[in-house]
């Protein structure tokens, strides 16, 4: 019952807010969504303690597995903890909104109690289909959220981009869906599972399948070259709603990507070409949030970069690298949902997020200052965050296997994403409120999301941000005993099975993932080295216009053209993004046919 409620919680309070939030007093309407989503995280965090020792499944509508027709709502620890940190999220983003919008009406709490309860049910669901269909529920209500400033045609602009191409991508993935069913004849994960692993081989439908499925939550996690709507996304939407893109709904795609793996083609297909699409992710997007001034662009490129480097953390295939991965998804989380609220409170006060209009004028923030500082400090993992642990135990994990070029790939993509966020909070908190000499044109001005500037930031813009950058900056402290062990239980095939169907709970040995160690803290101490220097490079380069000695001047012409070639790249043009994506499957499946 407690997985039903889970999801039908929010679901109840958003119809009750449509139907009746335009008479409610907005005291009313805030005060509903929130203490739905304080149930959620209750219920979230009671699935969290019992999954390692009790079954926590539920068979919707009274069926059981003995039907063949059920579908399983199903929770091991791994994907509790990553509801808990979605309501957890949404919560911080309906808090922080209290004052941020003045004036919001009640279909904005609806929207986000309805994607809340869709990512909890993806989270949750054992059925390919069904799981799907949340994943399409919570793309619509993304769309819309997206677009919730509708009267700007930049925000429609960015809306239909990012719903033209999920939709395509979606497509991919019901495609791939009707190859598994035509095989096995079974739509439920476990059943699934059992169901290829007799057969004790993959084939081309069986790559077809996997390459088809995992389009569509590539596409999500924007992976390379799946990527392009994001920046456009998050530049247009609602600085709230940014925190669950950047800070849960983006991840959820590398979470189907791995959930359809383990249950599904764990020994079947290989996962190559995940680990090259996450690379290519981590360092394409590194390097174009570099190139951002647009703040919000910015910590957009930066999701995209540690998103790859999740997906590479996938693709090892291990249960250490799985945990290490857990460690990373829920630092990155905090920090890039405080990151945003950061953002936004900016966005408040001046009425802009372009990094050079605001060189100086964050001065009187010393809050949001902090949550920039330590955000920079997180993203380049510093110790204990969760995105070092992260970085410590995956990093051990690839070189187990031989992947020698992940640690090289994380510390530089880490140390990129660090030094474009550091720069920013010493131009923006630390800057003389004066003319920058590479200001130039404003790229940043929007219309204010609330239409009182507030001069003194209320507690509620101010917490969420603090709590969510604490958190994350604490995760790795966890002990690694039980998140290894939740790593191997989510990665034991015949495990998941055995809860689903069987209603036993898998006890596998694992062994604690110890981030605490040598390489795991140098790689740190040289991320947070680089993206000083980084930082102070870039301001000094700007301040001092063109290179004075003339063997420099081919080499700034060069990093100039190549920036403006990867701009053109990223150009807005859904023709173009559609091209790509077109071009991404055919390199996915040639990759997963030949590695």
């Amino acid at each position: 019952m407690i997985l039903q409620l889970t999801v039908a919680v929010p679901v109840l309070v958003a119809a009750l807010l449509a139907a009746a939030g335009r008479w409610l007093p907005r005291l009313v309407v805030d005060a509903s969504a929130v203490l739905a989503v304080g149930a959620v995280i209750g219920l979230a965090t009671v699935t969290l303690l019992r999954s390692p020792h009790r079954a926590q499944v539920t068979w919707l509508g009274g069926w059981g597995p003995s039907s063949g027709v059920g579908i399983p709502l199903a929770a091991d620890p791994l994907a509790a903890a990553l509801a808990l940190t979605t309501a957890v999220l949404t919560l911080a983003a309906l808090v922080f909104s209290w004052r941020f919008f003045t004036e919001v009406q009640a279909i904005f709490h609806t929207l986000m109690l309805l994607f809340l309860a869709a990512m909890c049910a993806f989270v949750y669901t054992g059925d390919l289909f069904d799981a799907f269909v949340f994943f399409e529920l919570m793309s619509v209500v993304a769309f819309a959220l997206t677009g919730y400033r509708s009267e700007e045609p930049s925000t429609v602009h960015g809306a239909l981009n990012f719903g033209i191409i999920a939709s395509l991508g979606a497509y991919l993935t019901l495609a791939g869906i009707g190859l598994v069913y035509a095989r096995t004849g079974e739509l439920g994960l476990a059943a699934i599972g059992r169901h290829l692993a007799g057969t004790g081989r993959g084939d081309a439908l069986v790559t077809a399948a996997f390459v088809l499925i995992c389009t569509g939550y590539l596409v999500k996690a924007a992976a390379v070259p799946f990527h392009f709507w994001l920046a456009d996304a998050h530049a247009v939407a609602p600085t709230p709603v940014c925190v669950l893109f950047s800070g849960v709904m983006v991840e959820l795609g590398v979470y189907g990507v791995a959930r359809t793996y383990w249950t599904i083609f764990d020994g079947l297909v290989p996962t190559g070409a995940i680990a090259v699409l996450g690379a290519a992710a981590a360092l394409l997007g590194a390097v174009m949030c570099v190139l951002q001034r647009h703040i919000k662009r910015l910590l957009a490129y930066s999701t995209i970069s540690h998103v790859g480097l999740l997906l590479v953390g996938v693709a090892v295939k291990t249960p250490d690298a799985l945990a290490g991965s857990a460690y990373y998804l829920a630092g990155h989380a905090g920090v890039k949902g405080a990151l945003f609220l950061g953002a936004g409170a900016l966005l408040n006060r001046h009425e802009t997020v372009d990094e050079h209009d605001l060189r100086g004028r964050g001065r009187g923030m010393p809050v949001t200052s902090a949550i920039f500082l330590l955000g920079a400090a997180g993203l380049a993992g510093l110790p204990p965050s969760g995105l070092w642990a992260g970085h410590s135990v995956t990093e051990h994990a690839a070189e187990q296997l031989g992947w020698w070029w992940f640690t090289p790939v994380a510390i530089v993509s880490s140390a990129l994403t660090a030094g474009a966020v550091l720069r920013v909070w010493l131009r923006v908190f630390r800057g003389a409120p004066d003319d920058d000499p590479a200001k130039g044109p404003d790229e940043g001005h929007e219309g204010p999301e609330t239409r009182t500037i507030l001069r003194t930031l209320p507690w509620t813009m101010v917490t969420p941000g603090a709590v969510l950058m604490a958190g994350a900056l604490l995760i790795g402290l966890l002990p690694g005993g039980p998140v290894a062990t939740a790593a191997a239980m989510f990665a034991d095939r015949e495990g998941y099975a055995g809860l689903v169907l069987d209603g036993r709970v898998p006890h596998p040995h694992a062994t604690p993932a110890d981030p605490w160690t040598i390489p795991g803290l140098a790689g740190s101490a040289l991320s947070l080295v680089l993206a000083v220097l980084i930082a102070v490079h870039a301001l000094r380069r700007s301040a001092a216009g063109p290179p004075r000695f003339a063997l420099l001047h081919p080499l700034r012409t060069a990093t100039d053209a190549a920036a403006r070639r990867l701009h053109a790249l990223h150009s807005g043009h859904i023709g173009d993004y559609a091209a790509w994506l077109t071009a991404g499957v055919a390199v996915l499946a040639l990759l997963t046919s030949s590695l």
